[in-house]
């Protein structure tokens, strides 16, 4: 061995035993954070349960209101064609009774006329003599 290598040996050995030791602290994980309090821990829960209430809440708020005006508009609907088979009814039935009481003015005219052709002295009397 000469004395250079003798020189250089320690040397060489300090650097590699130097950079082991710098790759393996830069290898290890960082210090790990503080974990949080209870207390902490609480605060942050009830947050989150505030913040689903309130999610909730406008769901349920938004369901009603949806149900609502689809109730609303299936009264109006069936209000609608209620009122509209009642016309239709009393128009038919306005119909009917015209019908009924123009057959019945009809016949008691024809009845009438029978009678009065019996009688002497009318004028449907003179009428059917001639």
């Amino acid at each position: 061995m000469t004395k250079s290598f003798v020189r250089t040996l320690p040397v060489v050995l300090a650097l590699a035993l130097g950079s082991i030791g710098i790759s393996a602290v830069a290898q290890t994980a960082a210090p790990a954070t503080a974990e949080p309090t209870t207390t902490e821990k609480v605060k942050e829960a009830g947050k989150d349960a505030v913040d689903a209430t309130k999610t909730t809440t406008k769901k349920a708020v938004a369901a009603t209101e949806r149900g609502t005006k689809k109730a609303w508009h299936a009264t109006k609907r069936t209000t609608k064609k209620a009122a509209d088979a009642t016309k239709n009814v009393a128009v038919k039935t306005t119909d009917a009774v015209e019908t009924a009481g123009h057959k019945t003015a009809d016949g008691m005219r024809s009845t009438g006329k029978a009678i009065g052709e019996k009688v002497p002295g009318t004028a449907e009397n003179e009428a059917a003599k001639k």
